[in-house]
């Protein structure tokens, strides 16, 4: 079976300036910070900037500064120090999404409560946001679910209004972009994600659209006294060696996923064409086949909401009647993942939490939503020409 995401075949493709980028950091003898680290928070920053435009807006947007760490979850976890969470805290999550966000807030003594989704977008819902807010809420995580970014535009309003912070988990959307409304809304901004809230992280896990050859994260913030923090608490809460001003953690990136991402960032740009482009082969094959099947059959794409570009970290849809889908799937050998089995309410370690029960179209989603493979070096065409063998 092919794979979901064809890393060997980036690999190949770019293996000159891996190795040699590989090679440099081995031979330097610096594999912990240095100048790689140094040089890819730079460019991850100047990335994220870059993409950042302004249509008939005379402010000035304040620039996106980069800090790595070790992961995507020890990204939201240093995110969550650095806001100030306390025990017993609440923290309104999405219901659909991977558990690290509902995780690290529960980790830290904070309780998160479970927003339901749009049913169409599957991002988090701003009216169940709205109903979710009590005097113990503190915050709200926007998940940028399967590379499209959240409803930023009304979270913001909801926070600004409720006098909460504001965390964007891109972990699965760097790259992407979203138009920002600016009162009174005649102007637009168009920005990247990882810099749409009060902090913001990303992933660089392997299979994700910008990844390592292990582990990786970073966090995002245009607040300097917030980027001091998060690089204290990164570094055992310290600014000066033995000097630990606070309690923190151990969280780096090393040099050499450094080099391996500074190669990769090169040409996420030209990969990330390829994946809309890959996106777009699925949405014309999925509306000409939802056209002629009969009602319980539909497999309708996630919708991608305007003013938003994704990512496509994977390729989602939602299939009415899953099981009988995977099987095709399985019989025309084209791998598939379920992301995301059940909502976070119904998981064992959240079930003393009793709120969630009304997330209908979580519930949905966990029912029917189905993966297919979507990266640039997939071949979309093949796997099209087999779903319409069995579809």
């Amino acid at each position: 079976m092919m794979p979901f995401v064809n890393l060997t075949a980036q690999r190949e493709a770019y293996r000159e300036e891996l190795e040699a980028a590989e090679r440099a950091v081995l031979d330097s003898g610096c594999y912990i910070g240095g100048p790689e680290v140094a040089a890819l928070e730079k460019e991850l920053a100047d990335f994220c900037n870059s993409g950042n435009s302004d249509a008939g807006c005379d402010r000035a947007e304040p620039k996106t500064s980069a800090i790595t760490c070790a992961s995507g979850t020890d990204a939201l976890t240093i995110a969550l120090m650095a806001l100030g969470l306390k025990p017993g805290d609440e923290v309104i999550v999405p219901d659909f999404t991977f558990i690290a966000p509902a995780e690290c807030v529960a980790f830290l003594g904070g309780i998160p409560r479970f927003a339901d989704i749009d049913p169409e977008t599957l991002q988090i819902d701003p009216e169940s946001v709205r109903a979710l807010i009590g005097p113990k809420t503190r915050g709200i995580i926007g998940v940028d679910l399967f590379g499209q970014v959240a409803d930023f535009n009304e979270l913001w309003e909801i926070a600004v209004a409720n006098d909460l912070w504001l965390l964007e988990d891109a972990a699965q959307a760097f790259g992407a972009k979203y138009d920002i409304g600016v009162p009174p809304y005649s102007d637009i901004i168009t920005h990247r994600a990882c810099t749409l809230a009060t902090i913001s992280i990303t992933s660089f896990y392997p299979s994700k659209p910008l990844g390592c050859y292990g582990d990786g994260g970073a966090l995002f913030t245009s607040d300097p006294k917030l980027e001091a923090k998060i690089r204290q608490i990164a570094n055992h809460g310290s600014r000066e060696r033995y000097l630990h001003e606070t309690v923190g953690m151990n969280s780096r990136l090393d040099a050499l996923q450094a080099a391996i991402l500074r190669v990769k960032l090169r040409h996420l740009e030209e990969e990330l064409k390829v994946r809309r482009e890959n996106a777009r082969k699925y949405d014309e094959f999925f509306a000409e086949y939802n056209a002629r099947a009969s009602a319980g059959a539909k497999i309708v794409p996630q919708y991608i909401e305007h003013g938003c570009t994704s990512t496509y970290a994977q390729y989602t849809v939602l299939a009415d009647d899953r099981e009988t889908f995977i099987k095709k799937l399985d019989k025309a050998g084209i791998p598939h993942c379920i992301h995301y089995p059940q909502p976070l309410h119904e998981q064992p370690c959240f079930r003393g939490l009793a709120q969630g029960s009304e997330n209908r179209n979580a519930i949905m989603a966990s029912q029917k939503a189905v993966s297919l493979p979507v990266c640039a070096f997939t071949d979309v065409d093949f796997i099209i020409n087999k779903l319409r063998s069995v579809l």
